[in-house]
């Protein structure tokens, strides 16, 4: 019988996964697994690092009991296919093109047909905080991740949505106009680099820095406030109009809550937003758990005729 899945979460610079017991949702003891990649190496290197911290995982788990393997995957990416589309990233540039699940299965070598499914990790996250997190409680739940880029997904009964008059094209809203840009311009770690060094001259490396800045810097302070007024502004109409009962906040930006949180919820306030915010329960894990419930075959058949909408 297959009591576990994989889920994996996929990140510019990482790779983890664990195996997750179908039916309490929850971690087998000792299976998280967790590898540095390097992001702009060739193909076969990324994807020998990914299968060799899979086959890590896949050996804490009793033969013919895996019903399959996760992924939360950064996009562009064919969902339902397993074909990545890198060309225009900075990131895994080397993978566009390859078929990587077919790549994958060839090197994890199993010696039964298992199936390889694969999610935008937005969408993975979110599912996760739904199932088991922050946002657990409520029928229709945001969830957005702040950090090198501007993740997001809505999520209905547990199902994202990625299309219909309630949410954005494509169920997220990095791509949206905002100002002079798009809201990933304006949300992401790189606004922060570029307006601190736009103020004080002044390159740094991440936000972090910023942040303990904010202690004594009244620029740094200014900053956080700029950027949660901005937010709470741009999300205000979406959060309205999917009625969402929680909007849940992870990321490595989120670490800086307490710094921007108080005019993010000012301005959601004046735009008559009562949505609860809730920072992430799970972190990186609940990317893991949503990606691993694309196993459960009940819930696959919900979710696989949208994976070619995300």
């Amino acid at each position: 019988m297959s009591n576990y899945s994989i889920g994996v979460d996929v990140g510019g610079s990482h790779l983890s996964c664990a195996a997750v017991d179908m039916e309490k949702q929850v971690f087998l003891e000792n299976s998280f697994s967790s590898i540095a990649v390097d992001n702009k190496a060739s193909a076969d290197e990324i994807l020998s690092g990914w299968a060799s911290v899979l086959l890590h995982t896949i050996r804490k788990i009793n033969s013919g009991t895996l019903a399959g393997i996760g992924f939360g995957m950064p996009g562009p990416f064919e969902y339902d296919k397993g074909i990545a589309h890198f060309e225009h990233n900075e990131k895994y540039y080397n993978l566009n093109g390859v078929n990587v699940a077919s790549v994958l299965l060839k090197k994890l070598n199993f010696a039964s047909p298992v199936p390889l499914r694969f999610m935008n990790d937005a969408s993975a996250f979110a599912v996760g905080e739904a199932l088991k997190g922050s946002a657990s409680h409520v029928a229709n739940s945001v969830s957005i991740t702040l950090g090198t880029g501007f993740g997001s997904a809505f999520i209905s009964k547990g199902i994202p949505v990625v299309d219909g008059d309630l949410v954005p094209p494509l169920g997220c809203v990095w791509h949206l106009p905002y100002k002079d840009g798009i809201a990933d311009d304006y949300f992401s770690t790189r606004w922060f680099l570029k307006r601190y060094k736009e103020e004080t001259g002044l390159e740094v490396d991440g936000v972090k820095t910023i942040a303990e800045a904010a202690v004594s810097n009244e620029i740094a302070t200014s900053l956080f406030f700029e950027y949660g007024n901005n937010m709470g502004d741009f999300f205000s109409p979406w959060l309205k109009k999917f009625d969402a009962g929680v909007l849940v906040i992870g990321g490595n930006i989120a670490g800086a809550y307490n710094l921007f949180g108080p005019a993010f919820e000012m301005a959601l306030r004046m735009n008559g937003v009562n949505t609860e915010i809730k920072l992430s329960a799970l972190k990186e894990d609940a990317a893991i758990i949503g990606s691993a419930r694309m196993l459960d075959p009940d819930y696959w058949e919900k979710i696989r005729p949208i994976l070619g909408k995300m």
